[in-house]
């Protein structure tokens, strides 16, 4: 079986792992990324990390860093050369490099399919809700990233066949308990983008709430850092928060072995609900208790391994971190439960495996559109 994979995802090194791990399971594959992917953060290059068993190739990207209309040129090239059996297009149903891509995987008469994490019925202006319907009808297969992202796409009347899946699993041996935390203040961790909707404003004022010895450590960047710099001045806290910025991807294991806590407050948006929050399951491997509001699928992956909150709730936020910071014996039943949950449903190998069962069922039916109407024009 030789699979290409489009996947901007891929330059960051830990979600390599996967690709290492489909390889091992007899799978020829090229995986395609950009030298770079630029976002609210900053700019993310290739990381290099994990690339045994398979082909990892940075491509020529058009319009960095605009997430519906940027497109790969050489795609078309590329398939011609490496002539796959399926094209993994490793991005969303209606942005532009999605269709391309589908198109060009038809005209090489490769099978191809998609993945989506989106977990809300949004209604897209032209021409991306043409490109939507169009690569709904002529794709062979879409992966979900959630059950809710499953019914979406059926909502928007996608009648092929489906698999619901990470777009990731974690690396159990990468993320895993450190072996002796030292003594330290009780520390609460952020690890993530920096803008409203994830919710750091709502930590820091929990956060501030809070009687005793305490650290509030925050990884990451986006438009909300000086802002957040700011409010922690204001609630008299700046002294106990410290902002890390945006961390290589290999360095993050270190990161939750600093924490007693990692917190996920995500709010939701009119146009926005946290799709997954990788960060939970990282941490749960780390043997880090989790703390998540119930935006999205938060609840969905923390299940009983952590505590949920109501969204927006600084109060229910501020008694569950003094909670769990008076009590040692939860946070060690959190550290294992989590570390459980983390083995029985996100390693990166599970992950894999349910993505060449997906290839698999695939490459067994046939093209559904074999000979697709062409690309919508206007």
């Amino acid at each position: 079986m030789r699979v290409l994979m489009l996947s901007k995802a891929c330059i960051v090194g830990i979600y390599q792992q996967k690709l290492e791990a489909i390889a091992r399971h007899g799978v020829e594959l090229l995986a395609l990324v950009p030298p770079s992917w630029r976002d609210e953060r900053g700019e993310q290059p290739l990381e290099r990390r994990y690339t045994a068993g398979y082909t990892l190739r940075a491509t020529p990207i058009r319009f960095n860093g605009n997430f519906h209309l940027h497109y790969y040129p050489d795609i078309g090239r590329e398939l011609r050369a490496f002539q796959p059996d399926i094209v993994h297009i490793d991005e969303e149903p209606y942005n532009l490099a999605t269709a391309l891509a589908l198109r060009a995987a038809r005209q090489a008469r490769a099978k191809a399919l998609f993945f989506s994490w989106q977990n809300l019925a949004r209604r897209y202006p032209p021409p991306f809700s043409w490109l939507e319907r169009w690569v709904l009808r002529h794709s062979d297969y879409a992966l979900a990233g959630t059950a809710d992202a499953a019914a979406v796409l059926r909502a928007k009347s996608y009648a092929g066949p489906l698999a619901v899946l990470p777009q990731f699993g974690t690396a159990e041996d990468l993320f895993q308990p450190a072996k002796s935390p030292p003594a330290r203040p009780f520390t609460i961790g952020f690890i993530g983008r920096l803008v409203p909707e994830k919710g750091v404003k709502l930590l820091l004022q929990a956060a501030a709430r809070l009687d005793g010895e305490w650290r509030l450590r925050i990884v990451g960047g986006g438009p909300a850092r000086a802002e957040l710099a700011a409010l922690a001045r204001s609630l008299a806290i700046a002294e106990r928060v410290i902002f890390r910025g945006q961390l290589p991807s290999d360095r993050l294991p270190a990161e939750y072995h600093a924490l007693d806590a990692l917190v996920l407050p995500s709010l939701t948006r009119r146009n926005w609900k946290e799709q997954f929050g990788r960060v939970l399951v990282e941490a749960m491997a780390s043997g880090t208790p989790v703390i998540g509001s119930d935006s999205g699928a938060i609840p969905a992956v923390i299940g009983d391994a952590g505590i949920v909150f109501p969204e927006g709730d600084v109060a229910a936020l501020a008694a569950a971190l003094g909670n769990l910071r008076a009590d040692a014996a939860a946070r060690a039943a959190l550290r294992a439960r989590g570390r459980a949950r983390f083995l029985e449903h996100f390693t990166q190998e599970r992950i894999a495996a349910a993505t060449v069962a997906a290839y698999q069922q695939l490459l067994a039916a046939p093209l559904q559109s074999p000979h697709p109407k062409p690309l919508p024009q206007k």
